[in-house]
């Protein structure tokens, strides 16, 4: 019996994750995405096109693979419409290569506005939600309020879907909050009829199934392990596990099913919203690394916080998700300076620590840095590769424990060197 590989983000998204997925799919079969929704943002440049997905698998380029959104993705029927409208236009028919879980939740219209009102209302205290109604989805789902997509299958749908959005109503209307869903209304079911013309499955067993028969799966994760739920910088977190863990539940797998555990990082750091980010630079430097790594969110276009490495952080998630191997993004990006640093521990009241705390509160845990010489652009081949690159690597692996086998050079496929 084969088993599941799982290839997720280890610190806060937007670790490039969607390229990893394209450039590994040759040696797999499915490809499953296991948790998240249109939160997700996974950019993939092939033939001097940039494609961005957000529910779609990122193995939907490649055409062997079987794609697979899995029981743990909430879906927004209309976004899901657009970007398949989007692959349409680049020639790809995404209706053969996709498959989807009649267990996966689908996000309403009314949920949106559950997402806008209570961000609205927090005022300073907002988390930078997405505001793509991922969180009141999930709320639903815990609350067994949900709409799932087995349902559309079901006579009594638009009963179900009216029952919700009443209960969404009296909920909105604490909130003071306009309530106009007419237009909103059509387009979403136009976009559930143009939905049911894909294939709905059991999951759970097309999966296992496959496993039996020898088939290779790819779980692929979305955002990243620090915005977990459980333990991510909670509150300032998403609404799903995003550890390797969320696999197993999201995909109705058993835990000894768990191969490889692939996980990626930025040679820096990089978040979206709020929250604490101990080794943000909030000067010159950090602007730099913004520009030339265009960082801006690839869902909600904007601009992402930038900082160095935070080596505590990337460690806890490793024991967390029981990496096996690490790939590293956007070392191309840091070309540009004299000297990186990296924060190897935190700076606290008692002393240093490299434990993440249960909370970071202001200046609570100052980051402790050590510095290297930045490298210049080498070839493809480890063996030209600039040795001041090569030693950061090896430091990486060292501090880890955990071997480096892929480093991106640039946005590219061919820009990336396997170990």
């Amino acid at each position: 019996m084969s088993k599941v590989d799982v290839l997720l983000g280890l610190q806060w998204g937007d670790e490039g994750k969607g390229k990893i997925v394209d450039v590994i799919t040759p040696e797999y079969d499915l490809i499953c995405r296991f948790q998240g929704g249109p939160n997700a943002g996974h950019t993939i440049e092939f033939g001097g096109k940039k494609h961005v997905l957000h529910t779609v698998p990122s193995g939907i380029f490649r055409e062997q693979c079987i794609n697979i959104i899995g029981n743990g993705v909430v879906i927004d029927p209309v976004t899901f419409e657009n970007e398949i409208e989007e692959l349409k236009s680049s020639g790809l028919d995404a209706k053969k290569r996709i498959l989807i879980s009649r267990r996966a939740h689908l996000i309403l219209p009314t949920h949106r506005m559950l997402d806008e009102a209570s961000e609205a209302a927090k005022g300073k205290g907002k988390i930078g939600s997405t505001l793509k109604g991922i969180g009141p989805a999930y709320m639903d789902k815990t609350g067994r309020n949900g709409l799932r997509v087995g349902d559309i299958e079901l006579p009594d749908f638009k009963e179900r879907y009216d029952a919700l959005v009443e209960k969404h109503k009296q909920i909105l209307s604490h909130y003071a909050f306009s309530v106009e869903l007419d237009e909103k209304q059509k387009i979403w079911f136009e976009a559930i009829r143009k939905l049911s013309a894909f294939k709905f499955i059991d999951s759970e067993h097309y999966i296992n199934e496959a496993l039996l028969a020898g088939k290779k799966v790819l779980a692929e994760g979305a955002q990243g392990s620090l915005l977990d739920i459980d333990f991510g910088t909670y509150p300032y977190v998403t609404s799903s596990t995003t550890m390797a863990a969320g696999a197993c539940t999201g995909l109705g797998i058993a835990p000894n099913k768990i191969g490889r555990v692939i996980g990626i990082f930025k040679a820096y750091c990089t978040r979206v919203g709020g929250g604490p980010f101990p080794s943000e630079l909030t000067d010159d430097v950090g602007e730099k690394i913004r520009k030339i790594g265009n960082e801006f969110g690839s869902t909600t276009g904007r601009a992402r916080r930038c900082g160095w490495l935070d080596l505590p952080a990337l460690k806890y998630a490793i024991l967390l998700n029981g990496v096996t191997e690490l790939c590293m993004m956007k070392a191309d990006v840091l070309e540009a300076f004299e000297n990186v640093k990296v924060c190897t521990r935190y700076k606290c009241k008692s002393g240093t620590t490299e434990a993440l705390p249960y909370l970071f509160s202001p200046g609570s845990h100052e980051p402790d840095y050590l510095t290297f010489p930045a490298w210049k652009k080498g070839g493809s081949n480890p063996s030209v590769l600039d040795p001041a690159l090569l030693s950061y690597i090896r430091f990486v692996e060292q501090q880890t424990g955990v071997p480096i086998r892929i480093v991106s050079l640039g946005p590219g496929r061919d820009e990336t060197m396997v170990r």
